[in-house]
């Protein structure tokens, strides 16, 4: 069973690390494709994996970069009906044979129901993180808090910050199975590979309003989201270049030679969520017709139409997942 493996990366030491640890904890490593798209000064030799999975790469000078959407989206071109489609940040390590659990999770969900909410699951968290000892020597230190769901919630003192947009957190709950979730972590999804064709990746977005747009436009086509415990995934959030040896997208640095700098690009972002919620976009990129905006305010406690909070408990509670049963569509 295919797996595409989406990899966006910018100026990141650690994603030759990230393709190796990938390749090496899989446990049917020639089932896997990777899609690289590296934007870096210096491109790596793609050709010195001695691996059995297939590469596709793409190198791109960092100064035209325009930033993890539309490289994402540059990334969705190689895919090649592969049975499954995983996109990770290219800061990112695996655990063993996680392409055995990832499928195993995936299935056990679709195998919860006979209900159309749970054909198309999207196994997605914010995962448990890891920290660079050496970052030469590639000596790493993982969090071992094992047997935790995080399900990702709406941050309370972030809601609609910036128009439509909210930002998100995510917040561990003691749970040994998989909980309905309403939001996704584009660093870290898990899903069948017609998601790629269903819900392509659209590169007008920057940063802010990402995941959310991704996650409406999902859910109104008839994905669904789950929490699952032990994710075999582990990510850096460190951005301190000194200890990571990334560069971020909007570093002056970076930032001062392109032709769209950062901040416009951040505001066309945030204009397209807002025409997307507004129904002003193009079928291809807008909302689906499966499932409503009324029915993502039933599930997520929170109203776009109105821009406003109708269930905190829904929207900022993390404990709230414990009290949804898991075999039944939680709207």
């Amino acid at each position: 069973m295919s797996i595409f493996i989406s990899i966006a990366s910018y100026q990141d030491p650690l994603l030759i690390s990230t393709i190796k640890s990938a390749c090496n904890k899989a446990a049917n490593e020639a089932d896997l494709v990777f899609g690289i798209c590296d934007q870096s000064s210096i491109p790596i030799d793609i050709n010195s994996f001695s691996s059995e999975a297939a590469f596709h790469y793409d190198h791109v000078d960092p100064i035209l970069s325009k930033g993890p959407c539309w490289a994402r989206h540059r990334l969705q071109s190689f895919y090649q009906n592969e049975d499954y489609y995983l996109q990770i940040d290219s800061h990112t390590q695996f655990e063993n044979s996680w392409d055995l659990v990832l499928i195993d999770q995936l299935n056990s969900i679709k195998n919860l129901s006979d209900d159309a909410y749970f054909c198309k699951p999207i196994i997605t968290s914010y995962p448990r993180s890891y920290e660079v000892i050496d970052l030469k020597n590639e000596e790493f230190k993982f969090d071992s808090n094992d047997g935790l769901v995080y399900p990702i919630i709406y941050r309370k003192d972030s809601i609609f910050m910036r128009d439509f947009f909210s930002r998100q957190i995510s917040l561990p709950i003691n749970i040994d199975k998989a909980v309905h979730g309403y939001l996704l972590a584009a660093g870290c999804l898990f899903a069948d590979g017609c998601f790629v064709k269903e819900v392509p990746y659209d590169p007008n977005y920057y940063f802010y309003g990402e995941e959310i747009s991704l996650m409406l436009r999902a859910f109104t086509k008839g994905f669904s989201i789950f929490h699952t415990p032990n994710i075999p995934i582990f990510h850096l959030y460190n951005n301190d270049p000194e200890t990571s040896g990334r560069q971020l997208h909007w570093n002056p640095d970076e930032d001062k030679n392109r032709i769209t700098k950062w901040h416009e690009l951040e505001k066309q972002s945030i204009q397209r969520l807002t025409d997307l919620i507004k129904g002003n976009l193009e079928e291809f990129w807008g909302l689906g017709e499966v499932n409503t905006l009324d029915d993502y305010a039933n599930l997520s406690g929170l109203d776009y139409k109105s821009k406003k909070v109708l269930d905190e408990k829904k929207a900022f509670e993390s404990e709230f997942f414990l009290s949804r049963k898991l075999n039944k569509k939680p709207f």
